[in-house]
């Protein structure tokens, strides 16, 4: 699954990153702990361009009765995204791209685990992507835009910690993403691949990114690798 990422680019970075045209107030400052639950920028194409705006991690359908699930919904598989009920249509007509520049997951050495952050090794913006919809409060009709990260089965340098990883669009393919006039079920699914490891490098980060509280860039410091031992691998019989 993707739990965390970070987002620690300028606005001006995004919006020149992601071509956008019309700029309202940013809305936005860099992030190195995003948790589920919270609002980001997301990037969408409205049919003749990009726009940047917010949307909160964590998928409410638009024919929910609440929010309750929402926090069950930050991750969408690609294999069964036309099998869910929550997600079939949005495939069709709503989808967007989440931008990031890392991801935590975390890995077991032993009893302990560590938290790894990903990330491309030119550490550059890359595009994760993601399916979004709006639902509308029944109580009091406000609307609430949400949605949920696209996981995919892991490449080479991920596997060893995880057994998913968010989808990572390559550059080229992000237009034919966000474009609603494509609606191919077949060509779009074929986008949703694990990144080339080739293009990622990995390293490990301090604990204190287990806490949503912590969002500074204590979060992406480099600290050293825990290692396996034998005391750690042996099991314990009483």
């Amino acid at each position: 699954m993707c739990g965390r990422y970070t987002i620690t680019m300028t606005f001006d970075e995004l919006v020149v990153r992601y071509f956008i045209e019309e700029v309202n107030d940013p809305f936005y400052l860099p992030r190195y702990n995003v948790a589920p639950m919270q609002i980001v920028p997301a990037i969408i194409n409205d049919g003749s361009r990009n726009r940047l705006g917010p949307l909160r991690w964590g998928l409410v359908p638009n024919w929910a009765k609440d929010q309750r699930k929402a926090g069950g919904m930050i991750n969408a598989k690609a294999e069964t995204l036309l099998e869910k009920p929550s997600y079939r249509n949005l495939v069709y007509r709503k989808r967007c791209i989440i931008p990031a520049d890392s991801f935590y997951e975390w890995k077991a050495f032993g009893s302990k685990k560590q938290p790894m952050r990903f990330m491309r090794r030119d550490e550059g913006i890359f595009s994760m992507a993601a399916l979004y919809d709006s639902w509308v409060n029944p109580e009091d009709g406000e609307k609430i835009s949400t949605f949920s990260i696209i996981t995919t089965t892991p490449n080479s340098l991920v596997s060893d910690v995880h057994d998913r990883m968010p989808v990572i669009l390559r550059k080229e393919d992000e237009a034919y993403w966000l474009d609603r006039h494509q609606s191919n079920p077949d060509k779009l699914l074929t986008l949703l691949k694990p990144f080339p490891e080739s293009e990622m490098m990995r390293y490990a980060v301090s604990s204190t990114v287990g806490s949503v509280k912590n969002d500074g860039p204590e979060c992406v410091a480099k600290v050293e690798e825990l290692k396996v031992t034998e005391e750690s691998e042996q099991p314990y019989l009483f």
